[in-house]
C-alpha cells in the first residue's frame, strides 16, 4: 500500500492568465469592497467566487450556472493556485452563482464599484481619457414579458421583433474600445434618452472633463448636444436625415457642384503600409442658441461635409445596376408572349411603368415615352373558325436615360454631414473622420459580448436582476479581453515588432495586431499532472513554448503564474 500510485491531470489552458489579469483589474478586492456579503457567506469571497466564474465563461464560452461546479470540480488544484486560498467545487454551485448576480444587479452598488474599478485600470495601465464611443445593442431570448419587467418587445437590431429583448448601453474609452460604463435597460426603451444617463455616468466614473464623445445620429439630438456643450465636453457625430433633411444636404453641396468649394482630402494608412484616399470635404460654421434647464447656451458647431469615397463607388454601383434593372423591366412591357396581356391604354402602361420607376428607385432618371400603334395581324384558319386579319390597337413605351439626371444624382452620393463643438486645432477634418470611422471598436465589443466568448446569447436566465447581474459580470469579462488585446498591441508597435504562430495551418504568418481570442488559444494544452507514489508527491506543468512565453511577456505577466502551480499546492503529502 505504500507504493500506491495515484495519478491526477488537470486542464490549466488559459486559467491562470485570465485570473492574473483580474487581479491586475482589483476586479475580486473591489467587488468584496463594493458588494458586502452577509454574514453567513462561507468559502471563497464573492469576488473571488465571481472572477472564477467569470474566467469559466471566458475560458469555455459558457455563462451557463449549472456547468461551473463541474468544471471547478475538475481543477481544484489550478483555482487553488490561481485563487488563493481553500477551493471547492461548491464554491461554484448554481444557487451560489444565483447570489452573485443578484448583489451585481444593485444600480447603486455597481456604480460605485464600475467607478472604482475604472479609476484602478486607468492608474495600472496609465491610460489617457481623452475619447468616449457609446452605443446601444440588443439581446433577444424566449423571455416572459410582463409589465414593468426587463425583457419587453421593441426595435430588434438583430431583425427579430417576434422575441422579447433587453437593451445594453455600452460607453467605450479609445484607444482600446475599454467599457467604462454598462447600462441595462428594459427592451422598448428607444436609444436617444438613453446618452445624457450614459453621459454623466462616464463622467462621475473618469472624473474627467474636456473628453469627446463619439456616437452614431442618435447621439446627436440638440438636446445631448447641448448636454454636452454645457458639461464642457465635446461630441462627434453624424446627423440623421430627420436632423438634417435632404434639402439642407443639397444646399450645403451646391458650393462643391459649382466648383467655388475646395475639398480637403482624408487619408488612412491601411494595414500593409499603403496610404489611401477614403473620403474628402469641407467644413462649416453654424451658431447654436438653446436652453438647458433655466440655462441659455449658445456656441459655435462645425459641421463637417464629407463624402466617404467606398460608399460612393457603392452607391454608384448600386445605382447602375438599379437603372438596368428598370430599363430591362420597362421593355418587358412591350414583350408579346403566350399567355401575356397586351396592354391597350396609355393610362394602365404608364402606371404600370411608374410602378417600376418606384421599385427601383430610379424616377427622374429615365425618360419614358409612350406611343400608340394599330397593327394588322392575320388569325390563321382553326376548325370551324375561317381565316382572318384583325386590327389591334397596342400602346408601347420606350425609356432612354435622362444623363443630365442621372449625374446630378451620382454627384450627391455618398456625403454625410458630421458636427462636432471641438475646435479645429486638436480636431481637424481629417482627424474628425478617422476618428468616427474607429466606431468598430464599439460594435466588436458587442460581438465579444453576444457571441464568443462572452456568449450572452442565447440567455438562460428569466429573472431581471439575475439578467442585469449576468450582462454586467460579462462587462468585466470585456474589459479583460479589451486589455489583453490593446496591451499586446501596443508592446508590438513600440518594438516594431510582429507575433508568428497565431494562425493553425500558417505558422509564418505574422501580425502585429493580435485578437485576444487568437492570443488566448495559444494557451490551450496546458496540463497540471500530479502524481503520488505512497506519501511523495510530484508535480509538473506543461512546459512554456517560445511563443506562450513571448505572449506572457507582452502581457508583462510572469511566468510563474504557471509555474506556482508546481511549487505551491494544498495536495496532501
Amino acid at each position: 500500500m505504500s507504493d500506491e500510485l495515484t495519478v491526477i491531470t488537470e486542464r490549466v489552458d488559459d486559467i491562470p492568465v485570465l485570473i492574473a489579469k483580474m487581479d491586475r483589474m482589483g476586479s475580486a478586492e473591489l467587488l468584496d469592497e463594493h458588494f458586502p456579503t452577509h454574514g453567513n457567506w462561507q468559502g471563497l469571497s464573492l469576488g473571488r467566487t465571481a472572477i472564477g466564474w467569470l474566467t469559466h465563461i471566458l475560458s469555455q464560452a459558457d455563462h451557463r450556472l449549472n456547468h461551473v461546479q463541474d468544471w471547478a470540480a475538475k481543477r481544484p488544484e489550478t483555482l487553488r493556485g490561481c485563487l488563493g486560498g481553500e477551493v471547492r467545487a461548491e464554491d461554484f454551485t448554481d444557487d451560489r452563482l444565483a447570489l452573485v448576480l443578484d448583489a451585481l444587479s444593485d444600480d447603486q452598488r455597481w456604480a460605485s464599484f464600475e467607478t472604482a474599478q475604472n479609476q484602478r485600470i486607468l492608474r495600472v495601465y496609465d491610460l489617457q481619457a481623452q475619447c468616449v464611443r457609446l452605443d446601444s445593442t440588443t439581446a433577444s431570448g424566449h423571455w416572459t414579458v410582463t409589465e414593468e419587467g426587463l425583457f419587453q418587445f421593441g426595435h430588434s437590431q438583430a431583425g427579430r421583433p417576434d422575441l422579447p429583448q433587453v437593451k445594453v448601453m455600452l460607453s467605450a474609452l479609445d484607444p482600446l474600445g475599454l467599457p467604462v460604463v454598462t447600462q441595462v435597460v428594459s427592451g422598448e426603451k428607444a436609444d436617444d434618452p438613453l446618452y445624457i444617463p450614459a453621459i454623466e455616468q462616464v463622467r462621475q466614473g473618469l472624473q474627467t472633463r474636456g473628453l469627446l464623445y463619439v456616437g452614431d445620429c442618435k447621439l446627436m439630438s440638440l438636446e445631448t448636444r447641448a448636454f454636452i456643450q454645457g458639461g464642457e465636453d465635446f461630441y462627434l457625430g453624424p446627423f440623421s436625415k430627420v436632423s438634417l433633411p435632404d434639402e439642407t444636404l443639397e444646399t450645403y453641396l451646391k458650393s462643391v457642384w459649382s466648383g467655388q468649394q475646395a475639398l480637403t482630402p482624408v487619408f488612412r494608412t491601411q494595414a500593409d503600409g499603403r496610404i489611401e484616399k477614403i473620403a474628402e470635404g469641407y467644413e462649416r460654421l453654424e451658431t447654436l442658441t438653446t436652453t438647458v434647464g433655466e440655462q441659455t447656451l449658445t456656441w459655435e458647431e462645425r459641421r463637417l461635409v464629407i463624402r466617404s469615397l467606398q460608399q460612393a463607388r457603392a452607391a454608384n454601383a448600386a445605382l447602375q445596376a438599379r437603372l438596368e434593372k428598370a430599363q430591362t423591366a420597362l421593355k418587358a412591357l412591350n414583350e408579346r408572349r403566350k399567355g401575356k396581356e397586351r396592354f391597350t391604354e396609355v393610362g394602365s402602361l404608364r402606371q404600370a411603368a411608374e410602378a417600376i420607376l418606384e421599385r427601383y428607385g430610379v424616377a427622374g432618371l429615365l425618360q419614358v415615352s409612350y406611343a400608340e400603334e394599330v397593327q394588322e395581324r392575320r388569325v390563321r384558319r382553326y376548325g370551324n373558325r375561317l381565316a382572318e386579319t384583325r386590327r389591334e390597337r397596342t400602346v408601347g413605351c420606350q425609356a432612354s436615360r435622362d444623363e443630365p439626371a442621372i449625374q446630378t444624382a451620382l454627384a450627391g452620393l455618398g456625403w454625410r454631414v458630421y458636427a462636432t463643438n471641438q475646435r479645429q486645432e486638436p480636431l481637424s477634418l481629417e482627424q474628425a473622420v478617422l476618428a468616427y470611422r474607429e466606431e468598430y471598436l464599439v460594435e466588436r465589443n458587442f460581438g465579444r459580448l453576444k457571441g464568443q466568448p462572452l456568449s450572452l446569447t442565447p440567455m438562460y436566465l428569466q429573472e431581471d436582476q439575475r439578467a442585469t447581474g449576468l450582462i454586467r459580470l460579462l462587462s468585466i469579462g470585456l474589459r479583460v479581453l479589451t486589455l489583453l488585446e490593446g496591451v499586446a498591441r501596443q508592446r508590438l508597435a513600440e518594438s516594431r515588432e510582429k507575433l508568428a504562430g497565431l494562425y493553425a495551418g500558417n505558422p509564418k504568418r505574422a501580425t502585429a495586431r493580435p485578437t485576444s481570442e487568437a492570443l488566448l488559444e495559444v494557451f490551450q494544452d496546458i496540463h497540471l499532472t500530479l502524481v503520488q507514489i505512497g506519501q511523495q508527491v510530484h508535480r509538473h506543468i506543461t512546459p512554456l513554448s517560445v511563443l506562450q512565453q513571448k505572449i506572457l511577456a507582452l502581457w508583462e505577466l510572469p511566468g510563474s503564474i504557471y509555474s506556482r502551480l508546481i511549487t505551491d499546492s494544498s495536495y496532501p503529502t
